[in-house]
């Protein structure tokens, strides 16, 4: 059974930064392509980023690229997600996916 639990997010004014963590148990994370999205309150989901499984290529969406760096730790079956110069529009709910595996998500609210 797959479960993915998400951590790292929390209150940051505008510029800061975040890690986001995505522990994921009941799988060998480098054999799938894991994504990390967002939904804000009254709007869709979000694709943000994802890594492809034995080839760890990254994607990264418009409204993030150059301010996220998606990575993966194979030995802790981990993925990350760190986040740069983060902008009010960045407040969501962060979630990773792994095929149809959600975790539960973890907040990112940025205020001054």
């Amino acid at each position: 059974q797959v479960q993915l639990v998400e951590s790292g997010g929390g209150l940051v004014k505008p510029g800061g930064t975040l890690r986001l963590s995505c522990a994921a148990s009941g799988l060998t994370l480098n054999e799938y392509a894991v994504g990390w999205f967002r939904q804000a309150p009254g709007k869709e989901r979000e694709g943000l980023s994802c890594i492809s499984g034995p080839e760890g290529s990254t994607y990264y969406s418009g409204s993030v690229k150059g301010r996220v760096t998606l990575s993966r730790d194979n030995a802790k079956n981990m993925v990350y997600l760190q986040m740069n110069n983060l902008k009010p529009e960045d407040t969501a709910m962060y979630y990773c996916r792994i095929d149809n595996s959600w975790g539960q998500g973890t907040q990112v609210t940025v205020s001054s």
